[in-house]
């Protein structure tokens, strides 16, 4: 379900409401209640990694695997801190 950024046109409270995309629109202010909420356009705010359809179904080449290698010390049971201290180990 995406998530919708609302502004209402009386207080100016900005609020998020997660939503079935069929979903009707809210219109009341969660902050002063009055019928002036109105719906933002904004950008989702996500990226597709790893794999799934989107890593297999419609890429080609060298463009899979777009979350990239392991670092090699990962690969390599190595260390990320240098010294074992970090809260990972």
């Amino acid at each position: 379900m995406p998530i919708y950024e609302y502004q209402c046109g009386a207080c100016g409270n900005e609020h998020e409401a997660l939503q079935k995309m069929s979903a009707e629109p809210l219109i009341h202010c969660p902050a002063c209640n009055e019928p002036e909420l109105r719906k933002k356009i904004s950008a989702a705010g996500f990226r597709l990694k790893g794999g799934g359809w989107y890593e297999t179904d419609f890429k080609n080449g060298k463009k899979k695997n777009v979350a990239g290698e392991k670092s090699a010390s990962a690969k390599s049971g190595g260390s990320c801190c240098k010294g074992g201290s970090c809260a990972s180990h």
